[in-house]
């Protein structure tokens, strides 16, 4: 499957509320793809769009040039972690993995792979009531990582992490997006993000403000504003 996210003229109203609107851009495969915008700007909305959790008004949007909710083994194809992940925090960390590997037919040895890939495999066997927001964070990333997707959909990833969890994972962005996966990471830390991505796509008012490759020495601060004015 080719690894990349294609948004088209996709729109999103709630009744007279227009959410999203006209908005079109690509995510490209071996690539950071920075998607950001202010509180309310339809972010949210578009991803999960992307992901077939919500049905658009109008336009498409499709990963590999199929629609998410048409993808065959959909864990093996994308990997989600969204601001709103939950967890039933009477399981363990393992087991929570195990029933989502089982449900998708996984390897069983991908369940301990996932957790040491985020530095978890001390903490696989503790319940998740006992998980502090850092380790939630890290729990819903190997959730994404299960199948091993081409493609990783992420809204807010570093919340919660510690300076030493940010750094990990912004290495470990960096690592997946190099071995020719596409990633999508919606986020408000424009310091951190401008470290690590290769393309921004800006949005305000539900519309696409800003599309490109970040040059070289770009002040990605500087050019939010402006876009966003």
């Amino acid at each position: 499957m080719t690894a990349i996210i294609s948004v088209t003229g996709l729109g999103k109203s709630f009744g007279a509320v227009t959410a999203v609107d006209d908005l079109s851009f690509e995510a490209p495969p071996g690539a950071i793809t920075a998607f950001l915008g202010p509180n309310g700007a339809g972010k949210t909305t578009t991803l999960r769009m992307v992901l077939g959790l919500v049905t658009p008004t109008r336009g498409a949007a499709t990963i590999g040039g199929v629609p998410y909710r048409r993808l065959e083994r959909p864990l093996e194809r994308v990997g989600a972690v969204l601001e709103s992940a939950s967890f039933h925090p009477g399981l363990t960390g393992e087991a929570h993995l195990e029933a989502v590997r089982l449900a998708a037919g996984l390897p069983a040895a991908r369940v301990g792979q996932v957790l040491e890939q985020v530095g978890l495999e001390a903490a696989g066997r503790r319940r998740v009531r006992a998980y502090s927001l850092g380790m939630r964070q890290r729990l819903a990333l190997a959730t994404a990582l299960l199948g091993a997707p081409p493609v990783l959909v992420l809204d807010e990833p570093a919340n919660g992490l510690d300076p030493d969890g940010v750094r990990w994972l912004r290495g470990f962005l960096r690592a997946y997006a190099l071995e020719g996966n596409t990633v999508l990471v919606s986020t408000h830390v424009l310091a951190e993000i401008e470290r690590i991505a290769d393309h921004v796509v800006i949005i305000a008012g539900g519309r696409l403000r800003w599309s490109g490759a970040l040059a070289p020495g770009t002040d990605l601060e500087d050019l939010y504003l402006e876009a966003t004015r």
